[in-house]
């Protein structure tokens, strides 16, 4: 890992030729050139498919296996951890411990700018003890510019205690070395704003953890077709009327005998659309599903079996 202090060379800190004027742009030409930044950025993921999906894998395995995903970042890599990992309970219906994000300064940093908190490898190793990170978890952690001490001393606390591990950065690896299992970079370029890692760095980090959230909650039975049939509905009328919606597109029953069926299976679209499919009550249709690990495409195609 280069020193923190030694960052000019960094991609992420370069100054970008096209926006060397920027402050002398109109509103509309700013837009513009932001736009055509921005476009790039899907590109830059796109070469780093393989880095996310052995990624992914890891993460699904520790699914299955009982674990976590852990997201691990400062300033704004911090806060897009934290958002992302927010966002599965109500989304899959997991458990809040399952995806967690920590970021550097804690709670406090959410919000506001907590100086410093990002310099400390201890820290970054003590969030991981205070987790109990252990082999059957995988931290993913989140540096853009790569050379963050609190990230990189998670990563090598969270290998001495078992984990898998997988660092994300927007730099190339012959600037920043890590020490993960799955090292994924995606190479944005210099920022509009030079060092600005908010922009470009910050979408296509967004970009990434949306697939590995997304795909691995998919893979372990939460997603049917394209639906998010393991939404909370009972997190309010919104998600509510989605799920009821849900069970009426796929069974074609009324709204209203959708709205019945999934108050008799407890508000889970996945138990009632079971439930309807196999012509079964609640308890057996949960475990028609544990028995298929939460799959309904694979209970339904059970069906008659």
């Amino acid at each position: 890992m280069q020193p923190s202090g030694d960052r000019g060379h960094l991609a992420t800190e370069l100054g970008n030729p096209r926006s060397v004027r920027f402050d002398r742009l109109t509103v509309r030409e700013a837009v513009e050139l932001m736009n055509e930044e921005d476009a790039g950025v899907a590109g830059a993921v796109r070469k780093a498919q393989e880095g996310i999906a052995r990624a992914i894998e890891l993460v699904v395995e520790a699914f299955r296996g009982g674990g976590r995903l852990i997201y691990v970042g400062a300033g704004t890599s911090g806060r897009l951890g934290v958002l992302d990992a927010t966002e599965c309970p109500p989304t899959f219906l997991t458990d809040p411990s399952t995806v967690q994000g920590v970021i550097a300064g804690g709670i406090e940093a959410l919000t506001k700018s907590v100086e410093g908190a990002e310099d400390s490898e201890t820290a970054g190793a003590a969030a991981m003890d205070e987790r109990q990170v252990d082999r059957r978890d995988v931290v993913f952690a989140i540096a853009t510019g790569g050379t963050t001490p609190f990230v990189h001393g998670a990563i090598r606390r969270a290998t001495e205690r078992g984990a898998k591990t997988v660092f994300l950065a927007c730099v190339p690896a012959e600037q920043v070395e890590d020490e993960a299992d799955v090292s994924i970079r995606v190479i944005t370029g210099p920022e509009v704003i030079t060092g600005s890692t908010r922009l470009k760095a910050g979408t296509a980090t967004k970009m990434v953890l949306n697939m590995v959230t997304t795909i691995a909650m998919t893979q372990v039975g939460k997603v049917y077709g394209n639906l998010m049939v393991d939404v909370n509905t009972s997190a309010n009328a919104k998600l509510r009327d989605r799920g009821e919606r849900m069970l009426q597109a796929m069974t074609g029953v009324s709204l209203s005998r959708a709205g019945a069926l999934l108050d008799a299976a407890g508000g889970r679209v996945k138990t009632a659309l079971v439930m309807h499919a196999r012509e079964v009550d609640r308890e057996q249709a949960e475990a028609l599903l544990t028995a298929c690990g939460g799959r309904v495409g694979d209970v339904i195609e059970l069906r008659g079996n």
